[in-house]
């Protein structure tokens, strides 16, 4: 069954223009190009006037949500005289090494864990600039649709990075379906499975693709960008899944990341600011139907 998912699985990338300088990539940056629009504000007639141009901000993204509340943050940038240029990457590890490079300014994808984790096993240098929001982890249905029907040899499909993996085990846990040795904590794995309440199956995949297996899996465990591509809502499609006061909801919160040395450069301080405004955190909570948090 697993060899079966495996060659089903295919990385689909929704992607589409969600700002006037949003581009869009497919791993390498260096093959996306796009033509800047000058920012411009409202003059007292009602006409539209250049704004004094401050510069040029350019930030890696995943496609949902982070390009479109960055797309939403471009407009108030804009009128304060930043050019504001966005490039969709459908996997986590180029959005680092652009940054590292210092191909680009920043990247928003990430929690913080993974940064850590990421920077330990690359040698890379990069440091949380602000945190933005998190994404409840959910289960969801797969070939079934109550995890009251969990059964033995029931497929449920998880991330395998490092952190989100843990991520998944945890969830499973409150739910009664494994438990974890004493002190797997955050950096669990499947090594770290004491007892299967349920002889359940863990197909571990790379997190992008995990939505994929639900043609084929029982269940699987989705991070909140990946749900909302598959076009699922915590709120609405969720079985079970995070509180929003957990550990593991306020330890994974989503950052702007850039190169260490670069967090007090006036764009990205303009970037964070502008991401934790309340005009945008009325964007998130309008937006995502809980799916994804404002972080105060």
């Amino acid at each position: 069954m697993k060899k079966n998912l495996i060659k089903k699985l295919v990385s689909l990338v929704a992607v589409t223009s969600v700002a006037g300088s949003l581009l869009t990539g497919c791993g390498n940056a260096s093959s996306a190009s796009a033509a800047s629009t000058p920012a411009a504000q409202t003059n007292g007639d009602g006409a539209v006037a250049d704004a004094d141009v401050k510069g040029t901000i350019t930030v890696a993204a995943s496609q949902t949500p982070h390009s479109e509340i960055l797309a939403e943050a471009a407009k108030i940038l804009a009128e304060q005289g930043w050019d504001l240029q966005v490039t969709v990457f459908d996997d986590y590890v180029q959005p680092n090494n652009v940054v590292e490079s210092e191909e680009f300014d920043a990247n928003y994808f990430q929690h913080i864990p993974y940064l850590e984790s990421f920077n330990e096993e690359q040698g890379t240098h990069l440091v949380n600039a602000g945190g933005i929001h998190y994404e409840p982890f959910g289960i969801y249905a797969g070939t079934k649709s109550d995890l009251a029907d969990i059964a033995d040899g029931d497929e449920i499909a998880i991330p395998n990075d490092t952190t989100n993996e843990a991520r998944a085990l945890l969830l499973l846990q409150d739910n009664g379906i494994i438990t974890l040795k004493d002190g797997a904590g955050l950096t669990a794995t499947v090594n770290d499975i004491e007892t299967y309440n349920v002889q359940v199956k863990i197909i571990e995949l790379a997190a992008e693709s995990v939505k994929d297996a639900i043609p084929d899996a029982a269940f699987v465990i989705l991070n909140g960008n990946y749900a909302l591509e598959a076009g699922l809502s915590v709120g609405q499609d969720a079985l079970a899944y995070e509180s929003n006061d957990s550990t593991a909801a306020q330890t994974y919160v989503n950052v702007i990341a850039v190169k260490e040395g670069h967090e007090n450069d006036e764009g990205i301080v303009a970037l964070v600011e502008v991401l934790k405004s309340d005009a945008i955190k009325e964007f998130i909570n309008s937006t995502y139907d809980g799916a994804v948090v404002p972080f105060n």
